[in-house]
Parts: structure tokens; C-alpha cells; sequence
């Protein structure tokens, strides 16, 4: 096993066909037996990784390399997303651009040497793999969401998700509502992830002017969740899942694909047992 191998599998798994910006090989390398995978893993796991005998270090999170340069590419994909729905594609893109550009220009300011400068310094393959996994929970959480009875109430789809799903049932923290009420009817679903972030006020505001009635995502800010509720009342829906439980669903199916492949992974950093 080599780290392009790791990354094919995940992409191969999201029907993609090429690397997305927020994902990247930062040290390749091959004769893979032993992986340490964690959401969240940097220099000093790194370190663990190889005093522990692993040979490779898979993270989640795009924390290096051009995984933190071309992460705002991936925020494109809220684009589609949005059009897909219903959203036209110039409102979409309007919604889009000036979090594109901010990212943009606060990835120049990062450090995106670091962590790969270590990986090179102690000579241990290092890739991590953000949009195909999530792509991967995306799927599988909108297969839920999206085919739901529309005439059913958001209380509803929360029981079903936690039957779903053993990720969410592990978890710590809750399936919350954060606009609207948990009596109220789904009507129109959307599962907004997927997309390197959540899409915050403006991508959730796109949905609900254009004929969607529930929003799932997967994390949202405070501050977003209070300005929808402002203009909306209870008239929508914004469900948030959980950031690492839903990271965890799609992060999953990846792990049991590599132990199928004779791997043996270690699995750390927030990903719940399914």
C-alpha cells in the first residue's frame, strides 16, 4: 500500500476524480501496513505516529500543505449544491463569493509548511482526506434526510438519524434544532455538507428563499443560527448534527474499507465508533 493508493480509495469511494484543494499528499511513501487516522492530526501526533511504529498518518482536517492554499476551491461545491436544489446559479454564486475570497486570503497568511516540514523531517507518509469522506457522509446522511416524508415533523427525522446512524447515538453531543421547532413539518430537505464548511447564514438564507424547508448542517456558528432565527421565526428549519459525529459517518465506511484491504488502522481524534 503507497499514500496514492490511500487517497484513490477515498476519492474511488466519493466518485471523484481528482484531489479536491482541501485534501493533499503531504510526504508520500509506500510499504503501508500500520495507519494512525484522526480527525484532527498535526505536528506533535505526527511525532506519536512514528514513536509508536506507524507508517503512515492520515488526518482528516486540511491543516497543511496546498490542503490549506486551495481550500477555498472546495467552497465552490456549496455552489452546486445550492443549484441542485433549486438555488439559480448566479444567487449561488453571489452567496458564495466573498467567503471564497476571505478564505482565500487568510490560507496566504497560514504557516502551511509546518506539519508537512515535520513529516519530511522524520520521514513518515503523511495525506490527509477532508471533501472525499465528507462527500462519502454526505451521501449517506442525505439518503436519510432527503428521502423523508416531507408531511413528517423535524422531531421525526432527529429519531431517525439517531437510529441511523451509531456515530450519533455515541456521541457527546446532541442533534439540535437551531431555527424553527422540532413539531414542525420537513416539507422540502436539503443536507448542506460536503462543501469544506458549513455555508453559514447566507448559504442556509439561499435555501429557505428558494423553496427549501429544512436545512441540515453539520456545525453552524451561533451568531448564524441567531440571524436566521431573527428573519424566519419558526417558519424554517436549520438542523445541526454535530460537527464530529457527522465527520465520523463519513470517515467510517473509509476505515472498513482500508482494514478490508489488509490494513491494520488505528482509528483516534473524534472518530466515534458506528
Amino acid at each position: 500500500m503507497n499514500t496514492e493508493r490511500l487517497m484513490a480509495i477515498a476519492l474511488e469511494m466519493a466518485d471523484l476524480t481528482e484531489i479536491p484543494g482541501d485534501s493533499a499528499i503531504h510526504h508520500p511513501g509506500d510499504g503501508i501496513e500500520r495507519v494512525l487516522l484522526g480527525i484532527d492530526l498535526k505536528q506533535a501526533e505526527l511525532k506519536i505516529a512514528k514513536d509508536l511504529g506507524y507508517d503512515c498518518a492520515i488526518a482528516h482536517h486540511p491543516s497543511a500543505g496546498t490542503s490549506i492554499l486551495r481550500y477555498h476551491e472546495v467552497l465552490l461545491r456549496h455552489v452546486d449544491q445550492m443549484v441542485a436544489a433549486g438555488v439559480p446559479e448566479a444567487v449561488a454564486r453571489e452567496t458564495m463569493a466573498e467567503t471564497i475570497e476571505s478564505r482565500r486570503v487568510l490560507a496566504s497568511m497560514q504557516n502551511y509548511d509546518h506539519a508537512p516540514s515535520v513529516a519530511k523531517l522524520i520521514d513518515l507518509p503523511y495525506l490527509n482526506i477532508h471533501t472525499p469522506l465528507d462527500e462519502v457522509g454526505r451521501r449517506r446522511l442525505a439518503e436519510v434526510a432527503e428521502a423523508f416524508d416531507p408531511q413528517r415533523t423535524v422531531a421525526d427525522l432527529i429519531g431517525a438519524l439517531r437510529e441511523a446512524f451509531g456515530e450519533f447515538r455515541s456521541a457527546k453531543t446532541q442533534i439540535e434544532v437551531r431555527v424553527g421547532k422540532k413539531t414542525n413539518r420537513l416539507g422540502r430537505v436539503v443536507m448542506s455538507h460536503g462543501a469544506g464548511t458549513n455555508g453559514g447564514t447566507p448559504v442556509a438564507k439561499a435555501y429557505f428563499e428558494h423553496g427549501i424547508d429544512t436545512v441540515l448542517y453539520i456545525h453552524c456558528r451561533p451568531e448564524d443560527s441567531k440571524r436566521l432565527r431573527e428573519e424566519y421565526g419558526d417558519e424554517k428549519n436549520l438542523i445541526v448534527t454535530g460537527h464530529i459525529a457527522s465527520d465520523a459517518i463519513g470517515i467510517n465506511p473509509y476505515v472498513e474499507r482500508l482494514r478490508a484491504e489488509g490494513l491494520d488502522v488505528t482509528t483516534f481524534s473524534g472518530i466515534l465508533p458506528a
